[in-house]
């Protein structure tokens, strides 16, 4: 999938985390940040931080590439 706004990451983390039939609050727990976090990724939101949004996909399993 190509991503080009913070809406296409959201949508695909939340894809995929119900695709693995796991929660808002699992997910959270396993990549080590808030419930809040997971909702505000989910939704789009352009302000979230880097490095909890990388961890969050490592969780999911998705990779991440830059060309």
């Amino acid at each position: 999938m190509i991503i080009k706004n913070s809406k296409d990451i959201g949508h695909m983390v939340r894809n995929t985390r119900k695709d693995k039939k796991i929660t808002q609050a699992q997910l959270a727990a396993a990549a080590g940040v808030g419930v809040r976090f997971i909702v505000d990724l989910e939704s789009g939101k352009e302000t979230i931080a880097l490095n909890k949004a990388l961890k969050v996909l490592t969780v999911l399993g998705l990779d991440t590439e830059v060309k």
